[in-house]
């Protein structure tokens, strides 16, 4: 058994790191097609988003370990809104880089994911999605945060480790579509939320707080953050 273990860890760092081919265009348009589904309809969008919050709130918490805060816990509720908590100086330009990516990770996400595709890195984008999503439930702190955090992790492990490639092409477009697609209508509805005198507390409007630049050039970022990773992402799924 050891030495079974031992002869395939080079095939599985071969499986990690290698290319896999890309699927034909007619799964790339109609994995296309399945993310507008979960993405434009209303009712589907009010179950769907919460995979966006997962991506919303991570980058939060991502950006915090990244510039040097400490992050102590991270909640995700069913209306699809979430929470990250981390604690350093309430001002800087951590604290400024933290509440600019909670907007902007779904869409980066989905932009770095459309290049992993785009190399051909099926296996790694999965891996690598798997990977952070374990690392983000270590900092989840309510039953529903867990609950979701764990299904989306189990989809992309099943999906790994029981699936032939052709399904995990499949997969890993719809969910890269899907982070395209799902990063551009928040900010719409943060506007729209705005511009009927809620949301005061948005994380446009701490960044404004924090930075003196009006809310309105913060949400313009946001917009041109996802709609840039939309068409630039789109454009390497496509001709990939």
């Amino acid at each position: 058994m050891d030495s079974l273990a031992i002869t395939s860890l080079p095939d599985l760092w071969d499986r990690l790191t290698g290319t896999q081919p890309d699927p034909d265009l007619w799964v790339v348009i109609a994995t296309l097609a399945a993310a507008l589904a979960v993405v434009v309809p209303h009712p589907v969008w009010r179950i769907s988003r919460n995979a966006v919050t997962i991506a919303h709130e991570g980058g939060h918490g991502l950006t915090a370990l990244l510039t040097g805060r400490q992050l102590t816990g991270i909640r995700l509720h069913s209306d699809t809104s979430g929470l990250t908590v981390s604690r350093g100086k309430p001002y800087g330009l951590g604290m400024i880089l933290t509440a600019a990516a909670g907007y902007t990770a779904p869409s980066l996400l989905g932009l770095g994911g459309a290049a992993l595709l785009a190399a051909g890195r099926i296996t790694l984008l999965l891996w690598v999605a798997t990977a952070l999503l374990v690392v983000m439930l270590v900092m989840i702190r309510n039953a529903y945060g867990v609950l979701t955090v764990v299904l989306a992790g189990g989809a992309f492990v099943l999906v790994s480790w029981l699936t032939g490639p052709q399904v995990q092409a499949a997969f890993a477009y719809a969910a890269v579509w899907f982070l395209l697609l799902g990063g551009v209508r928040p900010p719409f509805e943060l506007q729209a939320k705005r511009s009927r005198g809620g949301a005061g507390d948005s994380d446009a409007d701490q960044l404004s707080r924090l930075t003196h630049v009006p809310a309105g050039l913060w949400l313009f970022l946001f917009h041109a953050v996802s709609l840039c990773s939309l068409i630039g992402g789109g454009r390497w799924l496509l001709e990939g």
